[in-house]
């Protein structure tokens, strides 16, 4: 029992590793299809929109429900691996590149929110703290490709995907070997293709699945845009020369730390309080990026953002959390991926949207959209908060 989080953990860090995998080597990819970079936000919306494809798949025939989780991960994780080391064959065009990241992010529907149904099957107490180290290991593995790429050393682009599909099929295995079905697992009998709907009906679940919706608004965004943001500062401030891959890697990274912190910090104080100032926080980094994004001095533009990117993704374990705790035990599994469908859909049209602005505004104020999300997020949360009994901690 003792082995099954950090199996789980290592295994989630090692399988979204695919996820941004071809963002970070979009200019190389670029110049061999002779695209514009900016195809880049394309790509990211087609992983998304594959994502979002899976989970309403997953979600409307319950399958982490009716099927072993440990399985769906294990067979998942095999199909987003193959799919991914689809990007290095010879020849290959824009739309070929496209759709093998829309069935990535497909099969990563089978990763990312059938881990967190495993954990929930294992963890009944201290799950905020569980899953504070399961989106953790979702962050590193989304920031580990900049990595790779950071450190290749001459070596051609394909090796970063040679290397995280090798890492996709290793993290499946350790499921698949080690990680059988959970003690509280609550297998439903049937299909239902209404299930995915019975946790909205409640007043709780939906202001937080809302908190969580307006935090997706802003996370991705931010998250595809920080090679952008760095190359840009690079283009106005010469002299900078801020290594883009490294500092990318850093700043989405540094989000593992604060995953984990806030994980702790609602054992104490309640998950829906730390996520709310998580939130706030977040939000406040949106509405001062003009400012921080043009400062004259390289350290405080870069403590800006390693700021940002602790507080842009510290709710999302609480959020996770919380939409457990309140869904509907035989349709957890179901609750987590639609809620995760619906938020993945969000994230397409805030990336759209920050990059066609781009074309008509400064830069530094383009991130200013991106508190949208937040705002509503916060207004979603007080009002779910309003008239509403909180007994316990666990919807706190």
């Amino acid at each position: 029992m003792r082995f099954i989080l950090p199996t789980l953990v290592i295994a989630q860090f090692f399988c979204t590793s695919v996820w941004f995998a071809g963002n970070s080597v979009i200019l190389d990819i670029a110049k061999d299809l002779h695209v514009d970079p900016l195809f880049f936000a394309h790509l990211t919306s087609a992983i998304q929109f594959g994502f979002i494809s899976g989970t309403l798949v997953f979600a409307l025939f319950t399958l982490s429900d009716r099927f072993s989780p440990s399985r769906v991960f294990f067979f998942s994780s095999m199909f987003a691996a193959l799919c991914n080391q689809g990007l290095i064959i010879d020849s290959i065009g824009p739309e070929a590149v496209l759709l093998l990241r829309f069935l990535t992010g497909f099969f990563l529907a089978g990763i990312y929110p059938v881990g967190m149904k495993i954990a929930s099957d294992y963890f009944q107490s201290g799950l905020g703290k569980s899953l504070g180290f399961l989106v953790g290991a979702l962050v590193l593995g989304t920031a580990f490709p900049h990595f790779l790429k950071s450190l290749a050393w001459g070596l051609p682009w394909k090796y970063v995907i040679y290397f995280t599909s090798g890492l996709s099929l290793l993290g499946g295995l350790g499921i698949g070997l080690f990680v059988p079905d959970g003690p509280f697992r609550k297998p439903s009998q049937k299909m239902d293709f209404t299930s995915f709907l019975t946790g909205f009906r409640q007043k709780t679940f939906r202001s937080i699945s809302f908190g969580y919706f307006g935090h997706m608004w802003e996370l991705y965004a931010f998250w595809a845009f920080i090679p952008a943001i760095l190359s840009s500062y690079n283009a106005q401030f010469p002299g900078a020369q801020l290594n883009a891959p490294l500092l990318s890697f850093l700043i989405i990274a540094s989000g593992a730390l604060s995953c984990s912190l806030s994980g702790f910090l609602a054992e104490r104080f309640g998950a829906k309080k730390v996520a709310t100032i998580a939130l706030a926080l977040s939000c406040l980094c949106c509405l001062l990026s003009p400012f921080f994004l043009q400062h004259t001095s390289a350290p405080i533009f870069l403590l800006f953002l390693f700021s940002w990117g602790l507080f842009v993704i510290a709710d999302s374990p609480l959020f996770s959390t919380l939409v457990a705790q309140n869904a509907p035990p035989e349709s957890r599994g179901t609750s987590l991926t639609i809620v995760n469908c619906i938020g993945f859909a969000i994230t397409i049209f805030s990336i759209q949207l920050i990059r066609l602005v781009t074309d008509i505004m400064a830069w530094p104020y383009v991130y200013l959209f991106l508190a949208i999300g937040p705002l509503l997020g916060l207004f979603a949360l007080l009002e779910g908060q309003k008239n509403t009994p909180i007994t316990g901690r666990s919807i706190q």
